[in-house]
């Protein structure tokens, strides 16, 4: 364990944690569901006006375009919001990026809306820990950071996005160009269990719809002239079940289409999630989807098409990211805070980070838990816990003494 230097009892004293629940209160009460265009503007325009407290140019930029399949079948455009970049010292040598995302999964017609006290530490209420707390923590790390005589020797860019929770499609060529060259990431998604354990590997990401078109007939005058899709997609998510195993699983999600009893249905939408846990599986399901729809197009004498893919390439555990974890554990004990770290199936914009060959630490934001639900829930103290952490491997990691 490395003591603190009488520059890095400075730098941390600093930080304070009232004015960061301050934020979070006054944050969460902004609903940001990723489809809630007007309220994720509303928080970007917010956002802004925090982060302009640090050097550097803020801009807010558009979202790249992103197709979906409706529920006709129909390839259509989905809108997002805008994402905040803040780049800081981009002529400097060493370049650091450190991410959040404003979006919850909470939309503006759900039921949990506002924040209340569990008791004297712990704040439930939506994003507060997903990850509203996470951006308070980066923010104020960074602000204190700056204090450090360490910073004037280092850039970095800050990206807050508007659709996290949807897989970042239109973020990720953002990200990728604010990734590449970056000497070492980190991002501020909640601690991977409540006693601050951080997440290590994660697996991949795919969501995709394969879209089924059959033949429309009486179902009792002439179903042998019908090609029914619903049954050749009943098919297909059987099909898709065989082809999990130890190193990928897929979770068949929902089957769209049909009509009325007496009609046979002409069309039919599978919707499905995979995890991989490396590349080979991922290759591997790449290679085995086309082959199980194009059977069972043969099969039910129907036609289909696959939209979607891999959007969250598995992030493994390197030895570059080995050493940024373990500065962060060394930070950690120097702080008498214990950081570990675990394997998670659950992706984040670190999977996109770590494709791009930079090491991340990707859980540096707040202590907290049950996220995606309505009770979600912020330890309060870990707020500045955190913020010194991110602090003092900001500072280190740039050579601070």
């Amino acid at each position: 364990m490395t003591e603190l230097s009488p520059t890095e009892r400075t730098m941390l004293a600093s930080i304070d944690a009232a004015p960061m629940l301050d934020q979070v209160l006054a944050w969460s009460a902004i609903n940001t569901g990723t489809r809630n265009l007007e309220g994720l503007a509303h928080q970007a325009q917010i956002l802004a006006t925090a982060f302009a407290a640090l050097p550097g140019n803020i801009a807010l930029e558009n979202a790249a375009p992103v197709e979906t399949v409706a529920p006709d079948g129909q390839t259509i455009a989905q809108a997002h919001g805008q994402h905040l970049v803040l780049r800081v010292r981009p002529q400097a040598n060493r370049r650091l990026i450190l991410t959040g995302h404003m979006d919850t999964v909470f939309a503006p017609d759900h039921a949990f809306q506002t924040t209340h006290w569990l008791d004297d530490e712990t704040l439930n209420g939506p994003g507060v820990a997903d990850m509203k707390g996470g951006i308070a923590v980066m923010l104020c790390a960074l602000t204190a950071f700056e204090r450090s005589p360490a910073a004037s020797g280092v850039g970095y860019d800050v990206l807050i996005n508007s659709d996290e929770e949807t897989g970042s499609l239109s973020s990720a060529p953002l990200i990728a160009q604010l990734a590449a060259g970056k000497a070492a990431a980190l991002t501020f998604e909640p601690s991977a269990l409540p006693d601050g354990t951080l997440a290590g590997a994660r697996a991949g990401s795919g969501n995709y719809s394969v879209v089924i078109h059959g033949r429309s007939a009486h179902a009792g005058r002439n179903p042998h002239d019908g090609r029914n899709a619903i049954v050749a997609a009943a098919w297909l998510v059987l099909r898709l079940t065989e082809l999990a195993g130890p190193e990928i699983t897929i979770n068949p999600a929902k089957i769209e289409g049909g009509s009325a009893n007496n009609v046979v249905p002409d069309l039919a939408i599978v919707r499905f999630n995979i995890r991989p846990r490396g590349e080979p599986a991922a290759a591997q399901f790449a290679r085995a989807l086309p082959d199980a729809v194009a059977q069972m197009a043969q099969k039910y004498d129907v036609h289909a098409h696959i939209h979607g893919g891999i959007s969250r390439p598995p992030k493994p555990m390197t030895e570059p990211a080995e050493r940024l974890f373990e500065l962060v554990r060394d930070c950690g004990a120097s702080l008498g805070q214990t950081i570990g770290w675990q394997s998670t199936g659950g992706v984040c914009d670190g999977n996109n980070i770590a494709a791009c060959g930079v090491p991340v630490v990707d859980t540096m934001g707040v202590r907290g838990g049950k996220i995606h639900s309505a009770d979600e829930f912020l330890i309060v103290p870990s707020l500045g816990e955190r913020a010194r952490l991110a602090a003092l491997v900001l500072h280190r990691f740039s050579g601070g003494e």
